[in-house]
């Protein structure tokens, strides 16, 4: 059996989900036993198929004394052939529904359970990609490291950050009320 990677049919599903089944086709005899399961589908369950799946196209064509087929042709051009003679109407409605969900590629034997269409030339990515190699000399846990660096500075710390420019305005301006304290500033608020 040949083998190849996981695929995804034009990247079906990434963003709206086309069904890649076009056609289906049944044959079967009007008369034969064997195509009691097929005229019993027909019967019963062919309009409530075509209903909740109106991109697929359902064709019949009875055939006198022949056996009972499924023809499934794929969005892609892919298409299979498949014996449904001497099957009940809900093996058929099993089958149908399992050639609805494929995606049009043929059955191969996987080789890896993940694929990607661009790989990466630098190699796989891990936490400590960008980070300085000095970092592989510490020994841990090492309190530069584990230090928390905030993005921005907080309200608390711009605040301060005010009050410290105040204090150094205030004089040179001569003579106004005096700031005592961080704390002041901070109940003044």
């Amino acid at each position: 059996m040949p083998s190849t990677f996981v695929k995804n049919v034009v990247q079906n599903g990434i963003g709206r989900y086309v069904c890649q089944l076009q056609r289906v086709k049944l044959t079967f005899c009007k008369t034969a036993g064997t195509s009691r399961g097929v005229r019993d589908f027909v019967e019963n369950h062919l309009l409530d198929f075509t209903n909740n799946n109106p991109g697929v196209v359902v064709y019949l064509q009875p055939k006198r004394r022949q056996p009972a087929y499924m023809y499934a042709e794929y969005l892609n051009g892919y298409k299979e052939k498949f014996c449904i003679d001497n099957m009940n109407k809900d093996q058929i409605c099993k089958w149908i529904e399992t050639y609805r969900s494929r995606s049009g590629v043929p059955i191969m034997r996987m080789r890896k359970q993940w694929h990607t269409d661009t790989p990466s030339v630098q190699g796989v990515w891990h936490p400590f990609m960008f980070k300085d190699p000095q970092i592989n000399r510490k020994t841990f846990p090492n309190e530069e490291l584990s230090r928390f660096l905030p993005a921005e500075p907080s309200a608390t710390e711009q605040v301060l950050k005010m009050f410290e420019e105040q204090k150094k305005e205030i004089p040179s301006q001569g003579p106004t009320k005096k700031l005592h304290s961080k704390d002041d500033v901070l109940q003044s608020k």
